[in-house]
């Protein structure tokens, strides 16, 4: 196809002038003309749409190709947007978790195929059907579990009993329908599935995502947990169409499975990658391929007109001819989204902080010009 091979040459062109600089604003030489329409498009996004900020890292193979900030972290404070900034990413939050949960399931400390309740037997609902919720139900959104309603960020907790009381909070609760017969997103599911993570493994839900997935894949200053974070390079959420600053700041140690992950772009192209090498990144192995198949293969359909499926927490769809493994993420200040796309290894990460932005158009419009036929 002509758009492999303009890919292909864009990608040539960029490892030639790279000089050894991985991770800077400069990777790609300013003057290419996709860096320019990239550029162009973020650009207006802040000088006419009035977006405060949005950073973005392209990885292409084992390489992270583009990265750069643009608009401000605080535009109150007129702090430049970077790179090196932090965001909450929200539901992109979830992949973590899932992955920490198969690889639980990979060392035989549980099945995903057998109740919830054989891991956490105080789980309780209302609704007698919550005995037969299996864990790869969770973590397809196809448990009945319905979603959360108040994430209550005025209310934030952060001990680390948080995540059991809100596990054994639902005690009154209601399935949307018998278990596995259908399909609704669950935010409640996750953050239970993170009380499975620490009662499996035997320490704190952040304590395990920190030691068994951020540390291996170089992704030290990123964390679940925000108390701990540092607020140097931390971004101002804005809400509204009048963007202004949040009054709260979306944190609460209740959801950090389905939600807490504060990270950059530059850290969470080290997760892009090591997707995109199923499991791998560097020499380090954090699942294996076949445990990332599963994870990446349809096990629901969502929507079968647009070919949208989800696989365990990864939405999968087509686009311009090409399948997408993408997860979007969304609360009061911020949005998300993290795709990969195989076929080219093409990741594509993209942060704001502001919740009034269509990132998923965004994301399409980043992935037009790449993938544009410009001979």
């Amino acid at each position: 196809m002509k758009a492999d091979k303009t890919i292909l040459c864009i990608v040539i062109s960029i490892l030639l002038m790279v000089t050894g600089c991985r991770k800077s604003e400069n990777a790609i030489q300013e003057d290419h003309i996709a860096t320019q329409q990239i550029d162009s498009y973020l650009s207006s996004l802040i000088d006419t749409a009035g977006i405060p900020g949005i950073a973005i890292a392209l990885t292409n193979g084992q390489d992270v190709i583009y990265a750069k900030g643009f608009g401000f972290a605080n535009i109150q404070a007129k702090e430049k947007l970077t790179p090196s900034h932090f965001f909450h990413v929200a539901s992109i939050s979830k992949t973590f978790t899932a992955t920490a949960v198969m690889q639980l399931a990979e060392q035989g400390k549980l099945d995903i195929n057998r109740p919830l309740i054989h891991y956490l037997p105080y789980f309780k609902m209302k609704d007698p059907r919550y005995r037969k919720i299996t864990i790869k139900q969770m973590l397809n959104h196809t448990s009945g579990i319905p979603d959360v309603t108040d994430y209550e960020w005025e209310k934030a907790e952060s001990d680390e009993g948080a995540l059991e009381r809100y596990t054994r909070s639902l005690a009154d609760s209601i399935l949307m329908y018998d278990p596995g017969s259908g399909f609704n997103y669950s935010n409640i599911a996750f953050d239970v599935l993170g009380d499975v993570v620490a009662k499996v493994s035997g320490v704190s839900f952040e304590k395990y995502e920190e030691e068994n997935i951020l540390v291996p894949l170089d992704m030290d200053k990123s964390n679940f947990y925000y108390p701990k974070m540092s607020k140097d390079l931390q971004t101002v959420p804005y809400t509204g169409s009048s963007q202004s600053i949040s009054m709260v700041y979306p944190y609460n140690r209740k959801h950090a499975p389905s939600s807490t992950l504060t990270s950059n772009v530059l850290e969470l192209s080290h997760w892009a990658i090591a997707n995109m090498y199923e499991g791998r990144y560097k020499n380090r192995q954090i699942i294996t391929p076949s445990t990332f198949k599963a994870m990446t293969s349809p096990s629901v359909t969502v929507d079968p007109a647009q070919g949208l499926s989800v696989g365990l927490c990864w939405f999968i769809y087509p686009y311009r001819g090409y399948v997408n493994y993408v997860h979007e993420g969304g609360d009061i200040g911020y949005r998300s989204i993290l795709s990969l796309i195989p076929e080219k290894k093409l990741g594509v990460v993209i942060l704001s902080n502001t919740d009034h932005i269509d990132i998923q158009q965004v994301y399409f419009k980043i992935v037009d010009i790449l993938l544009a036929d410009k001979s």
